[in-house]
């Protein structure tokens, strides 16, 4: 019966969460392709160093320590994860204690050190983020949910570390009552705790705490598999491909749009543009999601909303209303809005000129009257000042800039508008070929040295 209820039990939760990627993969492919090029070889180091190494973490080495406690258990008690699986489907228990000799224990004690650090560790961050007055989790983005699920995912972090010391501490003391159906295993930290905490009490108890933590420990997991995909913890998942996929480029070197660059040229006499490219209707930047890139979607769902792109921030440190994580967690919220609104295949959302008999809701004639701009408010994007200090911040080289740039773009170019200030500069590019209004051509002074 315990076979067919975990059969049933974890078929359900692996079945919801491929639902759940399905969605995801949906969400991000909301934004418009984008070439990946570069050299493979350097991608692969950059992941091995900055997802697997936490390289960047450890510019804060405080936090670091602590969150590699958690990284590195979350790692290695997938390890187990294979034999619990294993022992639910088969009804065996401990299927590999006898089958891979030494390594066995050596594993097991690993996982319950790790997973005793990650304990400490998570009481450290529910102590930094709820008792310390760090500013980067004060801000105005955190209110409500997002600090709600930044706790609840320390608190079901406790009930997982609970749940392993329970099975553990239980089973170590059923080892020495019943060895022929509990495998002896040498574990350190549960021969401690074990018999502390539940010496003295009879083998049907023993059995029943057994149970009742391996049951915890596996439900816990499923809890986590399906919790992190409408979380911010979902770059536990994202943060590897979403730094494989990363700019190569250096920091501070923005992309140009070869339209522009085109025509500019073309006015300063560098280049000849035919009269059919002139005419030609470019998007602009982006005023939604569906103008980004998938790349900047996916930078999106992998931000772990820790807050510091915000801290580096030379113009929110000024005071100004400009948040580079606000703006990482508005793109994810409109990607949401939208891609439930795809899945309502409700008809009001069709753009009036796309409408017909027969036409299916999609992203490429998707409009509900909203955009980019009902989240993210111009002074936030005019308060950039394009210095690239959250993106040197990030953790796993989320790039806020570059949705930042592709908004302004869409307004200057598309919607003719901008600040006050910055009109006479694009005027004066245009008519003068610089950004100075002067009264003669910018290359006048050629012409006069020349006579």
């Amino acid at each position: 019966m315990q076979q067919l209820i975990f059969i049933l039990v974890a078929s359900t939760a692996f079945g919801l969460f491929y639902k759940q990627i399905m969605r995801l993969r949906r969400n991000i492919l909301l934004g418009k392709d984008e070439e990946i090029s570069g050299d493979s070889a350097e991608r692969w180091k950059n992941v091995a160093l900055i997802a697997f190494g936490q390289k960047k973490m450890f510019k804060n080495w405080i936090p670091a320590v602590f969150h590699l406690f958690i990284y590195v258990a979350f790692l290695f008690t997938q390890v187990e994860l294979i034999e619990v699986l294993i022992d639910g489907i088969f009804g065996v228990h401990r299927f590999f204690a006898n089958k891979i000799g030494f390594l066995y224990p050596l594993i097991i004690n690993t996982i319950e050190i790790l997973s005793f650090l990650a304990l400490v560790a998570t009481f450290v961050f529910l102590y930094r983020r709820n008792i310390m007055n760090i500013a980067r989790f004060k801000k105005p983005e955190l209110e409500g949910w997002p600090t709600r699920d930044a706790n609840l995912i320390l608190f079901f972090e406790i009930l997982l570390v609970v749940a392993i010391f329970s099975m553990n501490g239980a089973d170590y003391l059923l080892q020495k009552i019943d060895p022929n159906h509990y495998p002896p295993v040498n574990v350190w930290l549960s021969s401690i705790f074990g018999p502390a905490f539940f010496g003295g009490m009879s083998e049907g108890t023993l059995h029943i705490i057994e149970r009742a933590g391996w049951w915890m420990h596996i439900l816990m997991v499923f809890v986590f598999m399906n919790y992190l995909p409408i979380s911010k913890h979902l770059h536990v998942f994202l943060a590897f491909p979403n730094v494989y996929f990363s700019k190569l480029s250096q920091k501070g070197q923005m992309e140009n749009m070869p339209q522009i660059m085109n025509e500019v040229k073309s006015m300063l006499g560098l280049v000849e543009i035919a009269p059919s490219e002139g005419e030609q209707n470019f998007d602009f930047g982006a005023n939604d999601v569906t103008g980004l890139s998938w790349k900047n979607v996916m930078d999106a769902y992998s931000c772990t909303e820790c807050g510091r792109c915000t801290a580096a921030c030379p113009a929110n440190l000024t005071g100004k209303k400009l948040s580079p994580r606000k703006v990482m967690m508005d793109v994810r919220d409109r990607a949401e809005e939208i891609g439930m609104k795809i899945d309502s295949a409700d008809n009001q959302y069709i753009r009036e000129d796309a409408r017909g008999e027969g036409v299916v809701l999609n992203k490429d004639n998707f409009d509900d009257g909203k955009s980019l701009y009902d989240f993210i408010t111009t002074e936030e994007l005019h308060a950039c000042t394009t210095c690239n200090a959250c993106v040197e911040a990030c953790p796993i080289t989320i790039n806020p800039l570059d949705i930042i740039l592709k908004m302004r773009r869409h307004e200057i170019l598309t919607l003719s508008a901008g600040p006050s200030e910055w009109i006479p500069m694009f005027t004066s590019l245009e008519n003068n070929g610089c950004v100075w209004q002067m009264p003669v051509e910018r290359e006048q002074w050629i012409a006069d040295a020349n006579n």
